[in-house]
């Protein structure tokens, strides 16, 4: 029964938060997001929001609930399809997702973002990862299995997001170790998931378009700034530079030298 405004409230300073957000100011625009450990001695993640915080586990759901007895919804539903594929033989015809069953799968989902949001920003890429790949295979789910169109299709536009931020988080794994090419490598198939993407549905054009190809490509010039410059790419830079200087002499002895290497390496090739 709710309380008329002439009844006071529980008094109970611990369950006010106001000294801990006095502590921790919001700030407009930024994704303010911190690690501390709880009072059961587990590490949490705290995400500071306007009129106060989130609080979500580091592993597991979120909300620390274990649905059914899994870790999650999303495993729930993956032990029915694994027990109703044992029953039928290894066929999938007949499982489905209700309605309802998808909308707890997207609530669920959205939590894992809020999470995965925050784990980006702490530069925990090997927990984004875990996050990103597990809301793919909500996506996955639901588009195979949901038994109303809407529901099968309401998800798939934040795969390209979702997409992007896997590819951000594990090229930077690589980044981190100077694993530049590797970290380059997956950028570019980051890159091609999302174009194969826009070219199931019909909308190639989308591609050029989409934010979050413009956000990995632009990740992916930053590795190839950092890739070591090998003697023929240092020639062609010194050649650019030269002719945008009107430096024409200089511009021709580098040309030569260009010439030169390239001759030798194909040379080399025949050898």
């Amino acid at each position: 029964m709710s309380k008329t405004p002439d009844e006071q409230p529980d008094r109970t300073d611990a369950y006010d938060v106001t000294p801990v957000l006095r502590d921790w100011n919001y700030e407009p625009g930024v994704i303010n997001v911190r690690r501390i450990v709880g009072a059961d001695g587990i590490p949490k993640i705290q995400m500071r929001l306007e009129l106060g915080l989130l609080q979500m586990e580091v592993t597991g759901r979120p909300d620390g609930r274990r649905p059914h007895g899994c870790e999650s919804l999303l495993e729930f539903h993956e032990r029915r399809l694994v027990e109703h594929k044992h029953k039928h033989g290894g066929a999938f015809e007949g499982f489905t997702l209700s309605p309802e069953h998808c909308q707890h799968l997207r609530d669920e989902a959205a939590m894992y973002y809020q999470r995965y949001l925050s784990l980006f920003m702490l530069g925990d890429f090997v927990s984004v990862v875990r996050d990103t790949s597990r809301n793919l295979r909500v996506l996955d789910l639901c588009g195979k299995f949901a038994t109303e169109e809407q529901d099968r299709l309401m998800l798939e536009q934040y795969r390209p997001y979702i997409i992007m931020m896997r590819t951000r988080a594990s090229a930077s794994i690589l980044f981190k170790d100077s694993k530049l090419h590797g970290a380059l490598d997956i950028v570019r198939e980051g890159l091609q998931q999302i174009r194969t993407f826009f070219e199931k549905f019909g909308h190639p054009e989308a591609y050029d378009n989409c934010d979050e190809v413009k956000v990995l490509k632009r990740f992916g010039r930053d590795i190839k700034k950092k890739l070591p410059v090998g003697p023929l790419e240092r020639l062609q830079r010194q050649l650019k530079k030269a002719v945008a200087a009107e430096d024409y002499e200089a511009a021709a002895k580098l040309r030569d030298e260009i010439a030169a290497m390239e001759a030798g390496a194909k040379a080399g090739e025949s050898a």
